[in-house]
């Protein structure tokens, strides 16, 4: 069931209509789904329960304190990339001991800190790395719990932007060099191997390329073994897609079936970083129409969203649904659905047709993940309200951000006050 759905012509966010939402709050507005997301957790805990596992939500998709505390109350895991993200997790109440760490530059101050957190595992993604975190370790005195990140050289038939496992990438150890790196981190006595990490790319709408990685990991994995370097898990990341449009991803049930049947009897637990398909259609941005104008044959919708709000469209030329909050009653005119802030590129959405005029407002629906986690002050620009709908309860979760909060921090020159 749809929890962003008309209601007597108008749109409601659970029980609670939009309007109502942009009238008490403001716009832009990032409204959640409670109901939806706690759906989501359970949909990905029931598709994994034939398997030791653990989820890892990836918090690089949506870190609202909000957001996070829920993950943990359903018993998530975390993915991070970076010591502001684990600091964020904790700060939510999420235990350190159920976090990865992965990202591939992170800094020494970084490792200690998530070693002295009492990390689960840091996701290795080169040698360099790996001597990182052992010199670290050292210094403290412990032993640090690593997987590598192995790069499987698989397209994941996705944006190119969002492809992470391809020779090309960045991200990861080469597949045919990862055996050696397992048996230089197996030699070091300030590293402890605890598993195998890989993730491929985001969006993806088969399961086929995650299966054809898994397939090169478990020969890698045979080798490992054959050398005597046993792992506990496997971590396969995350890149489930989600529907902004006419996509049509598996259930979770679908995607992860083959890959439980591919482990059984190995006696590895799996891992996985779902961030986008936990978050993303949990979520809209709110907007309301500025001005109607027209440049010669092209129409424009200006709304009050930028894509300081909202990155998306412009950084990756995304698609995502736009619709009235209110059902319209003719078929509308076809236009761009432009935002404030001085570039080109700052639009929602192309070619639309809405029935929209100055004053209405319009939802963004898949806006959850890669919202508010991407969003900036660009064009000084306050960051927008975040709220969270629990039937029809509605909760602050991020205040709008005031003016002076922007340059909070920054400060003049010494000197002539009245410098030009």
């Amino acid at each position: 069931m749809d929890l962003f759905s008309y209601r007597e012509g108008l749109l409601h966010a659970e029980d609670v209509p939009v309007d109502a939402l942009a009238r008490d709050y403001g716009t832009p507005l990032y409204v959640y789904s409670k109901g939806t997301l706690d759906r989501h957790c359970e949909a990905f805990e029931a598709a994994l329960s034939g398997i030791p596992h653990l989820i890892c939500y990836a918090v690089k998709a949506n870190g609202n304190l909000a957001v996070l505390n829920l993950m943990a109350r359903h018993g998530c895991g975390f993915d991070v990339v970076s010591e502001g993200e684990l600091r964020r997790v904790i700060a939510a109440g999420g235990d350190p001991s159920r976090v990865v760490f992965s990202g591939v530059g992170k800094r020494r101050e970084e490792l200690a800190f998530a070693l002295r957190q009492g990390i689960r595992c840091l996701n290795a993604e080169s040698l360099p790395e790996l001597a990182a975190i052992s010199e670290v370790a050292a210094d403290l005195g412990v032993v640090a719990p690593v997987a590598i990140r192995v790069n499987p050289d698989v397209d994941a038939r996705t944006h190119p932007s969002i492809s992470t496992g391809l020779r090309s990438n960045k991200f990861g150890i080469p597949i045919e060099e990862a055996l050696g790196a397992y048996r230089e981190a197996a030699r070091d006595p300030h590293l402890s191997v605890q598993g195998i990490d890989c993730h491929i790319g985001s969006q993806m709408v088969s399961g086929a390329p995650i299966l054809e990685a898994l397939d090169r990991l478990l020969i890698l994995l045979d080798g490992m073994q054959r050398d005597g370097i046993g792992v506990g898990h496997l971590d396969l990341g995350g890149g489930l897609g989600v529907i902004y449009g006419d996509e049509e991803p598996p259930s979770p049930q679908d995607f992860y079936s083959g890959i439980i049947e591919r482990l059984r009897g190995r006696g590895l637990s799996l891992y996985i970083e779902p961030g986008r398909a936990m978050v993303a259609n949990a979520g809209i941005l709110l907007t309301r129409v500025v001005f109607k104008k027209q440049n010669g044959e092209r129409r424009f919708l200006v709304v009050d969203a930028g894509m300081n709000d909202l990155v998306r469209p412009a950084l990756y030329n995304s698609w995502m649904d736009i619709i009235t909050a209110r059902k319209g009653t003719g078929e509308g005119e076809t236009c761009d659905v432009v935002g404030p802030v001085c570039e080109s590129d700052d639009f929602l959405g192309r070619d639309r047709r809405l029935d929209a005029g100055e004053g209405d407002l319009l939802a963004v629906r898949g806006a959850g993940a890669y919202g508010s986690s991407m969003s900036s002050n660009y064009n000084a620009r306050p960051l927008a309200c975040e709220v969270m709908v629990d039937g029809s309860r509605v909760h602050v979760v991020r205040a709008r951000q005031e003016f002076a909060d922007m340059w909070k921090g920054e400060s003049l020159l010494p000197g002539q006050s009245d410098a030009r």
